[in-house]
């Protein structure tokens, strides 16, 4: 049977190094695994065992070392934003206008902001993604207190001095 990896010494001394400067526990173990098998010469079922792998692992990990080289090492994480309309520095620059009329004291709406984001992108999107944009660049909803436009503060002041005798403002404890 043909051995799909040939153990010369400048391979092992390469993969020793990379051992070295494995950046994730994952790529680690791909390392070893092809490590392994160029210098014990191990079987599969054998470096599946060390690793904890499956036998049909190794077999793919070896397979794809002879036709890739080095390439299977190279791990992506997973996860990201593969949809994004906008990088992040052109939402900083989409908010910028924004963070400024905030900054002095102006009340903004998610469906301005909206309506900036796909003037800009050329695309209609739903309201949580304006949501998810702000809370990915640290923003969060601060409102005022509620308060009725037609409240006197002078009368309700008035009022919780002057609380009739016998309502629960007006009882004095003990």
């Amino acid at each position: 049977m043909k051995s799909l990896i040939v153990g010369d010494k400048a391979t092992v001394a390469r993969l020793a190094e990379r051992l070295k400067q494995a950046a994730s526990y994952s790529e680690y173990q791909r390392i070893q695994c092809v490590l392994i098998r160029v210098t014990l010469g191990s079987s599969a079922a054998q470096i599946a065992q060390l690793l904890g792998w499956a036998t049909a692992t190794v077999h793919v990990m070896h397979s794809r070392w002879a036709k890739e080289g080095e390439a299977i090492f190279d791990v992506r994480g997973r996860g990201g934003r593969h949809h994004q309309h906008l990088t992040a520095q052109q939402e900083q620059e989409l908010l910028a206008p924004f963070a400024e009329h905030a900054q002095s004291g102006g009340m903004l709406t998610v469906a301005e902001i909206q309506q900036a984001y796909q003037e800009r992108t050329g695309k209609a999107v739903a309201r949580s993604t304006v949501y998810r944009l702000l809370e990915r660049h640290g923003w969060r909803k601060i409102v005022p207190r509620p308060r009725h436009p037609k409240a006197d503060v002078a009368a309700q002041a008035a009022f919780k001095k002057t609380a009739l005798r016998g309502t629960p403002r007006g009882l004095a404890p003990g």
